[in-house]
């Protein structure tokens, strides 16, 4: 008689020194809370987000909503065309410059985005449970500051890899089927 085996648990510890490994697997934790709560609404997290964004900024373009959410032009365009079938924004031309075209919530978008915003201020709790109001403040602001420092912009030189001294001295390999000093990377093999 076999007995019901649970998953063996894997070891993580090579992965626990990674920020960005503990940052995922929260935001995994935290978008399922918000499929559970937004779901009924019919809203993903770009549509939440979109609506938040123009709710508290009133006249605001495509593109500046997708320069704050991280999200390509193509699909952007995609994304505000899907809500506006909805019926819960427009597009208006400006009235400054009848070439841009402003992002506008319907009466429909207003209702939807202050009852998606009620809920998000309650959604997370389960997740948040173990985190004061003081570390959850905390949290908020050092993921903040993470976004808003651009790569490179007033951060110490970065260490290579550990590893990377050794692999930038170890000879090219030739890969197999090419002539003799390359490697199949377009770089030539030096020995």
């Amino acid at each position: 008689m076999n007995a019901a085996r649970s998953p063996r648990q894997l070891d993580e510890s090579a992965l626990a020194h990674l920020v960005g490994y503990a940052a995922s697997r929260a935001a995994l934790e935290l978008r399922k809370l918000f499929a559970r709560h937004m779901d009924a609404l019919q809203l993903r997290v770009p549509e939440f987000s979109i609506l938040m964004l123009v709710a508290a900024n009133g006249d605001v373009n495509q593109k500046q909503l997708g320069q704050a959410l991280d999200i390509s032009p193509p699909n952007m365009a995609v994304t505000i065309d899907r809500m506006v079938q909805q019926g819960w924004v427009e597009r208006v031309r400006s009235t400054h410059d009848r070439r841009a075209q402003h992002i506008h919530l319907t009466d429909a978008g207003r209702t939807l985005a202050d009852r998606a915003h009620r809920i998000s201020l309650t959604m997370e709790e389960p997740a948040l449970a173990a985190l004061s109001r003081a570390e959850r403040a905390l949290l908020i602001e050092m993921l903040g500051k993470i976004v808003r420092t651009p790569l490179g912009a007033g951060r110490e030189q970065a260490q290579p890899p550990i590893g990377a001294a050794d692999a930038r001295r170890a000879p090219a390999r030739r890969a197999p089927g090419l002539p003799r000093g390359r490697s199949g990377s377009g770089i030539r093999a030096t020995r």
